[in-house]
């Protein structure tokens, strides 16, 4: 990651010198976290479109970090604990809701360096392409776009959802077609925590016993590394032998083709966007542990804003007899319905946005004819 701020930005600018014929009719995307993109297109005469993969509520908070930093939110040695009331288009929100980058002191790490330098490069960016939905995050796009030009075009999904061309990780993924096939509908909880962040020992063992307590079906997408690499069977002792067959524990799979299979009735998941938006567009509702970065936020999002999920603790503050509750809620009974009542209408939501005439397609449309006219093109 240090290579990133000091080393990658040279190594692109020689790049681009090839490629780059015609600035006139030539726009670069890239993602808004490298370091790099705006100085390299001012200096190459080209267009700067910034690249948002996570929602635009995320963007809106650190593109106001100077904001945070002078109502002392951040930066400081004692953050202030009350609600946060001064971000445009975002009413009101909890410091503990804020990404966990913005609620640590210590603001010398490479990843708050990286931050820091791809906000000053995301301020000058030309454009902004997010995936996220308009009808979703209303205010804060509103909000944004009276800074720059702001294009919501998610949910950026490939083509044939449920079974992707690719695989999205290098985790060798295994097959749990045929257990899910054998489950009564709506009754499996799948479980991930996603490709990269950690949990403590600790926590997967009170997740486990609640898990556990609750009676429900599983499938478990267990990382050998999730606790960490020197710890490769982190599972409390006799967890399988207690689970019988009303469990699968896999190191990894293809999570858009579970989350579609009509078994899985609900998703504990660490709440990284793309996991959050794939729930969603599969109709499941979800319990929500996040474990790092922007997932506390997300969790807002659909635990506080869409109601379409509920939490089971806190880094440090889960226990058993909560996630077993939590389990019992959604995996069946009246909140287990609302909650799926409400992802239903989300799904609706994206279905319509990225339809013929929906506000993510015409979005990409009007994005792509600013383009164009930037550029020269009819």
């Amino acid at each position: 990651m240090g290579a990133l701020l000091h080393a990658l930005p040279a190594h692109v600018e020689r790049l681009l010198r090839r490629v780059v014929v015609d600035p006139a009719a030539t726009f670069l995307v890239a993602d808004t976290f490298f370091v790099w993109p705006a100085t390299l297109a001012r200096r190459l005469g080209i267009a700067y479109v910034s690249f948002w993969t996570e929602p635009a509520l995320i963007f809106n908070l650190y593109y106001h970090m100077d904001l945070l930093t002078q109502n002392g939110h951040f930066r400081c040695d004692e953050p202030r604990k009350d609600t946060i009331t001064y971000i445009p288009g975002v009413p009101s929100i909890e410091p503990g809701e804020l990404m966990s980058y913005l609620q640590e002191t210590d603001t010398t790490s490479v990843v708050h360096r990286i931050i820091f330098k791809a906000f000053d490069e995301a301020r000058r960016a030309d454009y902004v392409l997010c995936n996220t939905v308009e009808e979703l995050e209303p205010s804060t796009i509103a909000a944004l776009r009276a800074e720059k030009p702001f294009y919501a075009v998610g949910p950026i999904f490939p083509a044939g959802f449920a079974r992707s061309a690719v695989a999205t990780s290098m985790w060798a993924e295994s097959d749990c077609s045929r257990w899910l096939g054998a489950q009564p509908p709506g009754s499996v909880l799948y479980i991930s925590f996603g490709s990269y962040a950690h949990v403590t020992r600790r926590e997967l063992h009170e997740i486990a016993g609640g898990v556990l307590a609750s009676g429900a079906r599983f499938l478990w997408v267990l990382r050998p590394d999730v606790v960490s690499s020197d710890d490769p069977d982190p599972l409390p002792e006799g967890f399988a032998a207690a689970a019988g067959g009303r469990g699968l524990v896999v190191p990894w799979c293809c999570q858009v083709e579970v989350l579609s299979h009509a078994a899985v009735g609900g998703f504990l998941t660490h709440c990284g966007w793309n996991s959050v938006l794939e729930s969603v567009w599969a109709g499941v509702p979800m319990l929500c542990f996040p474990l790092l970065t922007d997932q506390f936020t997300n969790r807002r999002l659909v635990a506080r804003e869409w109601r379409a999920g509920v939490s089971i603790g806190d880094r440090g503050a889960v226990a058993a007899d909560e996630v077993r509750a939590r389990i019992e809620g959604v995996m069946g009974g009246e909140e287990g319905e609302r909650l799926r009542g409400q992802v239903r209408k989300l799904r609706a939501t994206l279905e319509a946005a990225v339809a013929p005439g929906g506000s993510s397609r015409s979005n990409f449309d009007e994005f792509v004819d600013v383009l164009k006219r930037r550029c020269g093109g009819q």
